[in-house]
């Protein structure tokens, strides 16, 4: 059970969030109420997503942004820039669950080999995010969150899946054919946008060379595995942008050398 407390957690965050919005919604509670990209707590706690703000204010809709909006960008600034970087996507993307499953699936049928053939750049998803925010400046609309799965998957799952079903199958196959988390880990421009608010985040995972056997373990079960390029190689903290924090690394290392640590700002070497 140790070895999966982490990801366990994770999914009790995950399916809790939702299970609460679902109850809320049916029942008409307002201790939770909204949705994944504009929420308010136990009645008092706003919490906005940064990128639909963004989307919004570009579109010209800076009059329509309350002002109870704008404390929840705050909140959500402070939560993970300064504390959990990226780990929105490792412990409150509901799609998260969905590409772990593809993942997952990949491993146990052996169909990693296909992403081998396949040379491509993590940096498409800061592409994505870019053009999410042209697009929305330019013809003055929400671009992202009018296709985004992971709103799909969150509003199906409250009221009803309908069509949305089909853009959460077309990330799951997308994943599971053509790229091990492909779509987290080179499209989604929400998962750009943590990384970005998160880049000097103080939560990170901690390499302690001394106790590496360089098993390779944690590449094998990376989300990014391009963020580990320290194991073996040197002690210190993962600092690169792009990992999620969901401490599967630490959960699968059998040599104690991965945990959870603070990001180290005078630079080990």
């Amino acid at each position: 059970m140790k070895k999966y407390g982490f990801l366990i957690l994770r999914r009790v965050f995950q399916m809790g969030i939702l299970a609460t919005f679902a109850i809320c919604a049916y029942y008409s509670f307002h201790f939770f109420e909204g949705n994944l990209n504009s929420s308010k707590i136990f009645y008092i706690i706003p919490m906005s997503d940064p990128l639909s703000m963004a989307q919004i204010f570009l579109a010209g809709g800076i009059a329509a942004i309350a002002s109870e909006a704008i404390i929840g960008l705050v909140v959500v600034l402070v939560i993970y820039g300064i504390f959990l970087g990226r780990g929105y996507c490792a412990y409150i993307c509901p799609m998260n669950m969905v590409t772990d499953l593809s993942a997952f699936l990949r491993r146990i049928f052996k169909l990693n080999a296909m992403q081998k053939k396949l040379n491509i750049t993590r940096k498409i998803k800061y592409g994505v995010l870019a053009l999410s925010l042209i697009i929305s400046f330019v013809f003055s609309i929400a671009a992202f969150d009018l296709i985004s799965p992971i709103s799909m998957l969150h509003r199906g799952i409250i009221f009803g899946m309908g069509f949305g079903i089909f853009g959460v199958l077309s990330v799951f196959l997308f994943d599971l054919f053509f790229l091990k988390n492909g779509f987290c880990g080179y499209i989604c421009p929400l998962g750009a946008t943590y990384s970005i608010i998160g880049k000097f985040s103080l939560l990170r995972v901690r390499h302690n060379k001394d106790n590496c056997t360089d098993c390779k373990n944690c590449f094998a079960i990376c989300p990014e595995p391009q963020v580990l390029d320290l194991i073996g190689v040197r002690s210190g903290t993962i600092n690169n942008i792009d990992c999620i924090k969901c401490a599967r690394c630490i959960e699968v290392c059998n040599d104690n050398a991965l945990k959870y640590g603070i990001f180290d700002f005078k630079g080990e070497k």
